[in-house]
């Protein structure tokens, strides 16, 4: 038996993204919503750490993470959004099994990291309202630079264990995925061997690695509204919520549109791409326009780039 799915397993090739189940005429207007999602997001990720890097006022710590997220939506969404286009125009909808375990490999390993990079932003709002006085000398430097490092490493080390347990599995009941790009729920579905040992690396991951960064960011949140609500000025109280109010932007669109897709029953798969659209797509090209526009530090240093570029040209 063991033989057997190991020869089913080295037979599959490549897969079929089946994508979204909707008429031909359809498949320009999906193109069209895709490249120009796409586009926003090339244009306000990598405008923002263009930004960023260049205005010295912006060398703050939370602009450091913030750099760092626009980095990791920026190549989460790429690993999606060309593949998911070039399969509109596709009669074979195919991708090689190398390309599907890229695409499961890196995008698990971006969407981890997101996810401790927003704990870590979290902590650092935590500090910077509960403790201003120390925020410089508890944000340090090093601590940053070892809390985004930890987020790679951790993103890293779960997308290893999660995409090995995902094409450990045989895959002999067929070859199209149920889905617009690969991920390991749909893949599982394929799978004619038992699940057991892949759900269980799941479950795991989702206990060991992410439960803990809701956790910080919960904790952290529960803190800063304790210490807001002390603040007796309602200027001062609107002023601290202000600083806050983007990243818990974020974090509300890229946990709920997780939280959905995984909560959505398998029968029920049309669902479960309109949520992963969300959080693949629709949340990288959102968080540019959530800071910018929420922030005034952004918005200055925007404003200085442009009449700096207008003024050389």
């Amino acid at each position: 038996m063991v033989d057997q799915g190991r020869n089913n397993h080295t037979e599959v090739s490549d897969f079929i993204l089946v994508g979204f189940e909707v008429s031909r005429e359809l498949h320009l207007l999906l193109f069209l919503i895709f490249l120009l999602v796409y586009v926003m997001i090339l244009l306000g990720n990598i405008g923002m750490m263009a930004i960023i890097t260049t205005d010295p006022r912006l060398n703050t710590p939370m602009y450091f993470f913030l750099g760092n997220l626009s980095f990791v939506d920026l190549f989460y969404s790429s690993v999606i959004a060309p593949k998911a286009m070039s399969n509109f125009w596709s009669e074979s909808k195919s991708i090689s099994f190398a390309g599907c375990v890229a695409q499961v490999f890196l995008f698990a390993l971006f969407i981890v990291t997101e996810g401790f990079l927003l704990a870590a932003m979290a902590y650092d709002r935590f500090i910077a309202i509960c403790n201003p006085l120390l925020y410089s000398v508890e944000m340090s430097a090093r601590l940053c630079t070892q809390l985004v490092a930890g987020s790679y490493f951790f993103g890293c080390v779960s997308s290893v264990l999660q995409t090995s347990a995902t094409f450990n599995l045989s895959f002999c009941a067929s070859r199209a995925i149920d889905h617009f790009y690969c991920d390991s729920r749909p893949l599982q579905r394929l799978s004619c061997s038992d699940p057991f040992v892949h759900k269980m690396v799941s479950f795991t991951l989702s206990t060991i690695i992410i439960l803990p960064t809701i956790i910080v960011i919960i904790v952290s949140y529960m803190y800063i509204v304790s210490t807001v609500l002390k603040i007796r000025s309602t200027e001062g109280r609107k002023k601290a919520f202000s600083t806050c109010s983007s990243h818990l932007g974020v974090v509300s669109v890229l946990y709920g549109a997780v939280f959905f897709m995984y909560l959505t029953p398998d029968r029920f798969p049309e669902l479960s791409k309109v949520a992963s659209l969300c959080y693949s797509l629709v949340t990288p090209m959102l968080n540019p326009l959530i800071y910018s526009l929420r922030n005034k530090d952004v918005k200055e240093a925007l404003k200085k780039l442009l009449e700096k570029k207008n003024g050389i040209l």
